[in-house]
């Protein structure tokens, strides 16, 4: 894949599964472009997460979900470069990519929630994760630090406090930011849709109708959430 062009202004990767993409992960995404100043975020979905279940939701399908939410926003990308690859989807390895991609001196972050970061001992090769990229820890309000064991070193090791930090450098440090909270999950998209209720205003537009194209979270079990009856959809009855 080919980086965008003309800029040396940094750059980051927010991995998930994206199952399916919705107004947080967007408002999210916009948020940190603007607060990090980045030239490009790239949406990577991964393909076979390491560390969960597979969705039964395919990994095409989730890429061309991202697609058509983030179109017309040219500082958001989707990067489908973890669906080419077989076995599970190590984010070091589409990090060593990225690095090669972009060279050894632009600044790279990966994004990753706070609860990533808790189990970030679990991951293949953490510790060289700040190899290639900074790391970006998005945080709930009011959480902290862990403050003892190996990650809370680590972390005591990397950590920073201004985003300016960021750029002075391509890899190698952490920094924790919060966002506008926005209580939206896919989880609770998929359930909607299941027992035949909208999830419209959670998602884009252009997303609810590939859903609803695909059946792709519809459950010919469900019940619709007012009336109790089978409704296989996941769109509004008219």
């Amino acid at each position: 894949m080919t980086p965008p062009e003309a800029s040396a202004a940094p750059v980051a990767v927010l991995g998930g599964t994206f199952n399916p993409i919705h107004n947080g992960h967007l408002r999210s995404a916009l948020e940190l472009v603007e607060r990090l100043s980045l030239g490009c975020l790239h949406l990577m979905p991964c393909a076979t997460p390491p560390h969960r279940d597979a969705p039964q939701c395919s990994a095409l399908r989730r890429a061309d979900m991202v697609e058509l939410a983030i179109a017309g926003e040219p500082r958001l990308q989707c990067d489908r470069r973890e669906l080419a690859r077989s076995g599970p989807s190590w984010t070091i390895d589409s990090l060593q990519e990225l690095r090669a991609e972009y060279g050894p001196a632009r600044s790279l972050s990966l994004v990753m929630g706070c609860d990533a970061l808790l189990g970030l001992e679990r991951w293949h090769r953490w510790r060289s994760l700040l190899d290639f990229a900074h790391i970006v820890v998005i945080a709930r309000p009011g959480w902290q630090w862990p403050q003892e064991g190996v990650l809370a070193g680590w972390l005591a090791e990397h950590c920073i406090a201004q985003v300016a930090m960021l750029h002075q450098q391509p890899a190698g440090k952490v920094l924790m930011q919060e966002l506008r909270p926005l209580a939206i999950s896919s989880t609770e998209i998929r359930n909607l849709c299941a027992a035949g209720c909208s999830p419209r205003y959670l998602l884009p537009e252009p997303v609810l109708d590939y859903i609803d194209t695909h059946q792709l979270y519809a459950d010919t079990a469900g019940t619709d959430c007012l009336t109790g009856e089978k409704s296989p959809g996941c769109k509004p009855k008219p």
